[in-house]
């Protein structure tokens, strides 16, 4: 962003634009923090009404941002963000404010926290649930090296409902660390929170009968100190019956709330009381996902995360590209089938909307299950729905998949339970970046014992591969990427393939390329203007092994392209079974590098990791050159020349 364009960005903000850092924050008087907060709000819309990315969670913790940087003094005070979706405003407030109009593009700020980005960013997130248990150890280090910091972390209702959430809670209280953990409490994660958690904190503590009650037997017992005694000690009771406070004091943390974490005010005169507490505290937070604009008050899961908007409307621009994305094939495969076969059951961790979902649990409420923000839980709830003679469907990111590989490889896959996982979000995702890439699934779940593991080349193949792995009989894995295919037409009809098999897609000579999932295409383009001949593999395990060993009996070269790291991928499978045979033939694996992958469009990062049409083709050329092999446009040259 050029010196102009960083002016431009925040004038018509005087407040905002005299805050380069936490410490001009706090140089303002306590009546300017009203003001802030809207300057800040609406410089958050505006820059993500342009750029895209998380919007509804942000806009509902901008009073808490402001007041916690206000009261504590950050960076020496850490404060720890759980997920990130919510941490725009954190970056407005910490000196990257002429920043944001690059935000989760290459070279751009990261739509996450990241500790290389800033001081300010005292723990990299991504994924839910990690930000007790980081602040706990920030405050046991603290403490065993004699030094004196405020640890703060804060965490969402959904966010809280996951099990390492909890288990932080219990190690922590004992410890009595110097922690503070704010609960915001928006009733929202991603998708509408779910258990019995989220209803209590939702309902019971916000409610305005124990509010009424309260306030309403203060005010008629003022005058009777007695008696507004013994009101007190009923109103312990009722807290306990009522309120999470007798659950979270017994685990050892110091409960106040909830407050209105929109009123200013209040947010910082409870922080700076809390502030000189010491040992482990909560604080519950009410606020609202959206506050302020009123397209995401009323639609925050459609505004959690965007495309570009106008900002007058909240109209958002449409995405690249026509027909149905990969995500809405599953969506339309899981009705399908679900209309023919009453043992199929869906379950989701919390990902509704995003894994395509939502159509589903309309049709079949009774069949739908969205466990919350908790993997593990999802897995081996349909390892017992499976156990029962189901057919559970696990509709989950591969990055999330990650989060349960104990419950994959223990409670599915050693045991041989009929379960299929629809792995969304395999390989490179953009702008979300490296916590949200799927880059490792095949590596991790290609040595689980019994388990299939497909990859579709396009549309039509990822509905017949659904189909393929759910008729099986036993744990099953097709992985499928972000966003939209090739364009292939889509049959209606449910079709299955042979397992095991792939097919060849262009027959030529001298070197093979063995395409897996989302780079088949890309292949078979590259295939054809070469004269090589493509393989669409489809299956990761088990292998087409009479395939592989064919084509390495009549080519020179093996190319085995896929979008997972190259470490324990597809390409170090065929490796395996060429060595296993004692087949000598020259190999050249492609796929993504041993790097995280940094954010930016789609195209970039295939362009970056050498996976792009000219990445994969100049890869090849180099191989052939280096074994004298020449392509179909050389010897058309050659011929030509003759």
């Amino acid at each position: 962003m050029t010196d102009s364009q960083s002016a431009s960005a925040v004038s018509g903000y005087p407040l905002l634009s005299r805050i380069d850092a936490p410490a001009d924050l706090r140089a303002l008087s306590r009546d300017e923090l009203g003001q802030l907060a809207e300057e800040v709000r609406a410089f958050l819309i505006d820059c993500v009404s342009r750029t895209g990315g998380h919007l509804a969670a942000g806009l509902g913790v901008v009073e808490l941002t402001i007041a916690l940087h206000y009261v504590f003094d950050t960076p020496h005070d850490r404060l720890v963000w759980d997920v990130g979706h919510q941490a725009y405003p954190h970056k407005i407030l910490t000196g990257r404010r002429d920043r944001m109009l690059r935000m989760r593009q290459k070279g751009g700020l990261s739509g996450f926290p990241k500790r290389h980005e800033s001081e300010y960013d005292t723990f990299g997130v991504g994924h839910s649930s990690t930000s007790i248990s980081a602040a706990l150890g920030m405050a046991i280090a603290t403490k065993l090296k004699g030094e004196r910091r405020q640890v703060i972390a804060v965490i969402g209702d959904g966010a809280l409902g996951a099990g390492m959430a909890f288990e932080a809670l219990n190690h922590g209280g004992p410890l009595d660390p110097d922690v503070l953990v704010i609960l915001n409490d928006n009733e929202m994660s991603i998708s509408p929170p779910v258990g019995a958690i989220s209803r209590h904190l939702a309902k019971l503590l916000s409610g305005r009968f124990y509010t009424r009650m309260r306030e309403g037997s203060k005010n008629a017992l003022a005058g009777m100190p007695q008696l507004r005694q013994l009101a007190g000690r009923w109103e312990e009771h009722m807290k306990g019956m009522v309120m999470p406070s007798t659950y979270f004091e017994e685990l050892g943390f110091n409960y106040i709330g909830p407050i209105n974490g929109h009123d200013i005010d209040a947010v910082v005169a409870t922080l700076k009381n809390m502030k000189q507490m010491p040992g482990p505290r909560l604080l519950h937070v009410i606020t609202q996902k959206g506050h302020g604009f009123e397209p995401a008050e009323h639609a925050p899961t459609t505004y959690h995360g965007v495309t570009p908007f106008d900002r007058e409307t909240g109209a958002m621009r449409k995405g690249k590209g026509s027909g149905k994305s990969y995500t809405q094939i599953f969506g339309d495969w899981l009705c399908d089938t679900a209309a023919v076969d009453k043992r199929l059951l869906g379950i989701t961790p919390a990902m509704r909307e995003g894994s395509g979902l939502v159509e589903f649990a309309k049709r079949y409420p009774e069949r739908y299950f969205d466990v919350g923000i908790a993997e593990q839980h999802a897995v081996t709830l349909a390892a017992g729905m499976a156990c029962e003679g189901m057919k559970p469907v696990v509709a989950i990111y591969s990055t999330f998949l990650q989060r349960a590989y104990d419950q994959l490889v223990h409670d599915v896959c050693l045991q041989g339970l009929d379960v299929t996982f629809a792995v969304d979000r395999a390989g490179l995702v953009g702008a979300d970046g490296a916590t949200h890439a799927g880059s490792f699934d095949l590596s991790y779940a290609r040595p689980l014992p019994n388990l299939i593991i497909a990859a579709p080349a396009d549309e039509n193949e990822c509905r017949q591969l659904l189909q393929t792995v759910y008729e099986h009989k036993g744990p099953a894995l097709v992985r499928y990427p972000r966003g939209r295919g090739p364009g292939v037409r889509i049959e209606q009809s449910i079709k299955s393939l042979p397992i095991g098999k792939g097919e060849l897609r262009h027959q030529g000579m001298d070197v093979a390329l063995l395409a897996f999932g989302s780079r088949v295409a890309v292949a078979e383009q590259i295939g054809k203007r070469l004269g090589l001949t493509v393989a669409n593999m489809r299956f990761i395990k088990p292998l087409d092994e009479l395939l592989i060993l064919e084509l390495a009996d009549r080519h020179r070269l093996l190319v085995t392209v896929e979008e997972n790291v190259i470490a324990g991928g597809a390409g170090s499978a065929v490796a395996e079974l060429l060595a296993e045979h004692g087949v000598n033939v020259r190999c050249l694996h492609l796929g993504l590098p041993d790097q995280c992958q940094e954010q930016a469009d789609h195209d970039q990062q295939l362009a970056a990791c050498g996976l792009d049409a000219s990445g994969i083709e100049e890869a090849v050329r180099a191989e052939m050159a280096e074994l004298g092999i020449h392509s179909e446009i050389t010897r058309a040259v050659n011929i030509r020349a003759v």
